[in-house]
């Protein structure tokens, strides 16, 4: 990490200002489980359906003139795809998103619907970093990371600082969906004084792992599927690592059937449409993970799914 920008508080806290601008504050809903009155995060609520447009607004907004008009590379399933491709078009940049071939066709289709240039690769079986490199290399862009930059990690954290005001005071914990770290870093960053929980779907939790080793873990050969496909990186990044080693609580794995479940009780109760990824923390409260007091505040962190696959769900199929 020597030598690289690093992501701070103050930066947290002026891209909190800087989303303010753009956009309204996603709801904070109360919600009883186990008899006790806590809250969700409904970034599901967001204008792409997910956290991600906060990250992406906030790194492109801080790329140079030059840099913006060389474009930007993204890597994501999805969710980071449309969060880069809405700041994007806003802002006027070219924005080429690398995703793989088996990404859910709702995210596919809203990404190329925001303007931006879509490259596929077959996952699994190519390595998506390469294949962001090499695009990258070619046009002379800057590559967007979805949870290993600084400014993204910055931008995911203003969530935090929303929930603050929102509650009124620091949420004692917050339970986070994780995939590479972004969003844990950032919250962690923005609420110094709260416990962080981050849950992984089972055979997924490269973040758990490499706080428990205190060095970066790679995901194990054949790795089990998972339904939450937002949360599959190989591995999290030095950076991220660097802000939760002794911030974040031991990390939590789900399955899919408690993903599920987490999905229903968010559709009946309170009226949410929750993709898979975005439901894992409420699935380790809702299983007893996690004890919830009226200070937990669990982040629901994406809604892009397809009518047949919730419909199916909600159904039990």
């Amino acid at each position: 990490m020597s030598g690289l920008r690093v992501p701070t508080r103050d930066g947290v806290l002026a891209a909190a200002r800087s989303v303010a601008e753009i956009l309204p504050a996603s709801p904070l809903l109360p919600v009883e489980i186990g008899g006790v009155r806590c809250h969700v995060k409904a970034e599901s609520l967001q204008p792409v359906g997910a956290f991600k447009i906060r990250g992406g607004w906030w790194r492109l907004s801080n790329l140079s003139d030059k840099e913006k008009a060389r474009g930007v590379v993204a890597v994501s399933s999805g969710n980071h795809a449309q969060g880069v491709a809405w700041a994007a078009r806003r802002l006027g940049i070219d924005a080429v998103i690398v995703m793989p071939r088996n990404a859910p066709k709702v995210k596919l289709e809203a990404t190329r619907a925001l303007g931006a240039e879509i490259v596929l690769y077959d996952r699994p079986g190519e390595d998506r970093d390469e294949v962001a490199a090499r695009e990258v290399e070619a046009r002379g862009a800057t590559l967007v990371h979805a949870f290993g930059d600084p400014w993204v990690i910055e931008g995911q954290g203003s969530a935090g600082i929303e929930i603050e005001t929102q509650l009124g005071r620091a949420p004692s914990r917050l339970v986070v969906c994780c995939g590479g770290g972004g969003l844990a870093a950032g919250l962690a960053l923005a609420c110094p004084k709260s416990a962080i929980h981050i849950v992984e779907p089972e055979g997924w939790d490269m973040v758990g792992q490499a706080l428990a080793a205190g060095d970066i873990v790679w995901v194990a050969d054949n790795p089990p599927s998972t339904i939450c496909d937002a949360l599959q990186p190989d591995a999290t990044k030095p950076i991220n690592l660097q802000v939760l080693q002794g911030r974040a609580e031991p990390g939590m794995t789900v399955t899919d059937e408690e993903v599920r479940e987490a999905q229903r009780f968010a559709f009946s109760r309170l009226n949410l449409v929750v993709e898979p990824g975005g439901a894992a923390a409420l699935a380790a409260v809702l299983a007893g993970q996690v004890r919830a007091d009226e200070d937990t505040v669990i982040m629901l962190t994406g809604g892009n799914t397809d009518a047949e696959s919730f419909a199916a769900m909600l159904n039990g199929v």
